[in-house]
């Protein structure tokens, strides 16, 4: 099993930390903004079926 050779410092592990938050951050406001768009008929580049029947 691997074992770290020495502590990683504080500012490295959080420079990682605001890195994946901030690409977290992106990712959610994106489908957010997707969603929104799809609530309000607005959409451009989602293609997806309007009726119900579909998945019945």
């Amino acid at each position: 099993m691997a074992v770290p050779k020495r502590k990683t410092s504080k500012s490295k592990s959080k420079s990682r930390k605001s890195i994946w938050m901030n690409k977290a951050s992106s990712v959610s406001s994106k489908a957010l903004s997707l969603a929104k768009s799809l609530v309000n008929d607005k959409s451009t580049s989602f293609v997806y079926s309007k009726s119900l029947n579909t998945y019945k």
